[in-house]
């Protein structure tokens, strides 16, 4: 008796980390998602928001808008890429599954430090507690601090829930692909 209650027990525990999984690759798919949009959007032309990104950006579209446009259109491509992928191994359609988690291990990590240490910085120049010379670009330091940043260090955050709580639920990795255990 004791030892299907622990079995009980432990595929308790499992459905409740695949359901936070299954939220976490969500939230990040949707975040990446957004992201993508925004660049996407701005490489065929459109200029909501850009300010938000930079002068720079702005400039760059004005000045280069072809050039412009076909990097915004490769950024884009790759953060649809970026926040699609997770969604394809969770679902076990991914061929080479553990090197496509070992990826996003590393994108997950990086666009969390990213997003969260850009957010304190320009967050820290919008209230004057990092003083810049010669002023500042506040559309940027504002869309850096509420849009864009938040959106990458979301994103990566839920990557990383993801990634951990979809550790050994219920799928076994071989050398070529994932098979469900017990199948």
């Amino acid at each position: 008796m004791a030892s299907s209650a622990v079995g009980t027990n432990a595929s308790h525990r499992n459905s409740g980390r695949s359901v936070v999984a299954r939220i976490a690759v969500t939230v990040a798919c949707v975040s990446g998602l957004l992201h993508a949009a925004s660049s996407l959007y701005w490489a065929v032309g459109g200029r909501w928001l850009l300010p938000t990104v930079g002068a720079w950006a702005v400039d760059a579209a004005e000045s280069s808008p072809v050039l412009a446009g076909m990097a915004l259109g490769i950024i884009g491509l790759l953060k649809l890429s970026a926040a699609i992928v997770p969604v394809v191994i969770a679902a076990g359609r991914m061929p080479s599954p553990r090197l496509w988690r070992a990826v996003c291990w590393v994108g997950a990590v990086g666009i969390a430090v990213y997003g969260g240490v850009n957010i304190a910085v320009s967050g820290a120049v919008l209230v004057g507690a990092i003083p810049v010379a010669g002023g500042y670009d506040e559309d940027a330091m504002i869309g850096h601090v509420f849009i864009w940043d938040p959106l990458f260090f979301v994103w990566g955050v839920a990557l990383i829930v993801w990634l951990l709580t979809s550790r050994h639920a219920g799928i076994r990795f071989d050398r070529f692909r994932a098979t469900k255990v017990g199948a």
